[in-house]
Parts: structure tokens; C-alpha cells; sequence
């Protein structure tokens, strides 16, 4: 289903009873709701969740931003590391304004809400712009963009921006699965078929490589959230892999150390996805996090 939020057009599922916990999962950099894996859904649903996932502005079925054209991604990167100011064609706020939007069109005063990734960082700017709306935090293999990180590996640098050998579908998958591969859990390696045929559904409900690219500048443009961390009261659970190429599992700990109160849950063998044997313990995670937030009301 479509509805108004912000001003634009977002696709979201919801799924689980109308009166459960309201759980708001917000995705990464180019993904679509469907990244989600619906057996995680399932289990959320069966914990007593009801779980909405969306397409992020310029991903998946939501409105897109070609009006606005394809940033120069190398400009932006290089300005960032001049910490010189990055034009973006929208900033991170604006995408976290967008999942406030979402709230807004279900009749939502609050939500818990996971973020992975890119999803985490608008769960940052939501938890410290939005105290009231948040009722927990779970950040998954994101980070607070302090300058004092480890950065990607090179090949992983290399690989985000390359692009496929053509658009045709089948070109596109392989060169999804390339990456997936390169950037995914070496201790819950998944099924190549079922890798497959995943990302061949996600090229087939929409691929849009230049909504991509325009998240990812306004991902540069964002620059560090150290200061914002202070201002978050939801109680905040940190999940990282421990292999992650993407984003280095230091980054994990410096989200538990900069958020008062946060559990950090780090994984061995995890890499920058969602493996399905890892499931249950994100469900167990999850439910524990949004405990802490019922106990602290109670």
C-alpha cells in the first residue's frame, strides 16, 4: 500500500495485529522493504509485533528524485574528506522526516524502530530529533560517521561503485550478488539459489541505481552524528558483525559508548547482512530491546 508521507509517496507493509507493539524497520542504502526477509517478519509478527517495513525516497516502489539528477559521488567524497560542506539533493533528516511521515499516515504516536545501516543512521537522526515518537532503538551494522573510524575495505569501496556489465536483468543480479557476497556474513554464507532468486525479485519490483547514488550523497553529506547521540533516551540495542567489511565492527562500539544507556550485541561470523540462521537471535534482540522500554513506562 502507498501513503502521503512528508509530502511524497511511500510503499510500506504492514503486517501483525493492529493493537501490537508498532515496530518501524527502516532499511539500507538502496534496498527496498522487501530486504526485510519475511521469515524475520514472521517471527516479529509471532512475538507480538506488528511490524511495518517501507521503501526509502528514491528506492523500491516510493517516490523518486530523478528530477533532480545523479550527484558526482567522487566530488562529494572528496569534499567530505576536505571537511568542506557536501551539496546533497535531500539530507538524511529529510529521509527520517519521511519514516516520521509513515507513523503520521497510521495514526502512530510512537513506534519501536530498527534501522540497518543507512536505516540506522535515520534512526539516529529520528531517536535525537523525535525523542517522543521512539520508543526503542535498534541499530543494526550502522555507524555514527565520526571521522575516527576504520573505513571500508578498498575492494569494498571499489565494488559499491562499480556498476554491472549492462542493465539487463540477469547482468544486474549477478552483479548484486557480487557484492552481497563480498560484503556478507563468512560464517552464514547463504544458499546461492536462494541468494539468486532474492535478488532477482528485488530487480524485478524495481532497480534505480541513480535514487542510489543520490543516498549515498546525502549519506556523505550527513557527515558525523556524534552530536546527535547524546540527545537519544530510547533505550538503544547495537547489533554489529563482527566480520563486517563495510562498516568495521569499531563502530558499533562507539555507537554503545556515545548513547547513554545502550547494550551492545556483537556478533561473531555476521558481515553487512541478515543471515537466516542469525534471525531468532535479531527477534530475541529486538523483544529484549522493547522490554526495557516497558519496564521503563511501567
Amino acid at each position: 500500500m502507498q501513503v502521503s508521507a512528508n509530502g511524497i509517496a511511500i510503499e510500506l507493509d504492514d503486517q501483525g495485529p493492529p493493537g501490537g507493539e508498532p515496530l518501524l524497520l527502516i532499511m539500507g542504502l538502496g534496498m527496498q522493504l522487501i530486504a526485510w526477509p519475511q521469515e524475520w517478519v514472521d517471527q516479529l509478527v509471532a512475538r507480538g509485533f506488528r511490524v511495518i517495513r517501507f521503501d526509502n525516497r528514491d528506492a523500491g516502489l516510493s517516490t523518486g528524485f530523478d528530477a533532480l539528477g545523479v550527484p558526482n559521488l567522487l566530488l562529494a567524497g572528496l569534499g567530505n574528506l576536505m571537511h568542506m560542506p557536501v551539496a546533497a539533493p535531500y539530507r538524511i533528516a529529510d529521509m527520517a522526516a519521511d519514516a516520521i511521515g509513515v507513523l503520521d499516515a497510521l495514526g502512530l504516536a510512537s513506534a519501536h524502530v530498527c534501522g540497518a545501516s543507512m536505516g540506522g543512521m535515520i534512526g539516529q537522526h529520528l531517536a535525537a530529533a523525535y525523542p517522543e515518537r521512539v520508543r526503542s532503538l535498534c541499530l543494526m551494522m550502522t555507524t555514527s560517521g565520526s571521522r575516527r573510524l576504520p573505513q571500508p575495505e578498498l575492494k569494498v569501496q571499489r565494488a559499491l561503485l562499480s556498476r554491472p556489465a549492462s542493465a539487463e536483468p540477469e547482468a544486474v543480479v549477478a552483479h548484486l550478488e557480487r557484492l552481497v557476497r563480498l560484503i556478507g556474513s563468512p560464517g552464514y554464507p547463504p544458499a546461492p539459489e536462494l541468494l539468486r532468486q532474492r535478488l532477482r525479485l528485488a530487480v524485478e519490483r524495481a532497480w534505480h541505481p541513480a535514487g542510489t547514488a543520490r543516498q549515498m550523497a546525502a549519506v556523505i553529506a550527513d557527515g558525523s552524528r556524534t552530536r546527535l547521540l547524546g540527545a537519544i533516551v530510547a533505550p538503544t540495542r547495537v547489533v554489529h558483525g563482527q566480520s563486517d567489511p563495510l562498516i568495521p565492527v569499531a563502530a558499533g562500539h562507539d555507537l554503545v559508548a556515545r548513547i547513554h544507556g545502550a547494550v551492545g550485541d556483537f556478533v561473531p561470523g555476521m558481515g553487512h547482512d541478515l543471515p537466516q540462521e542469525l534471525l531468532p537471535h535479531f527477534t530475541a534482540g529486538v523483544a529484549e530491546n522493547a522490554a526495557r522500554w516497558s519496564s521503563a513506562r511501567a
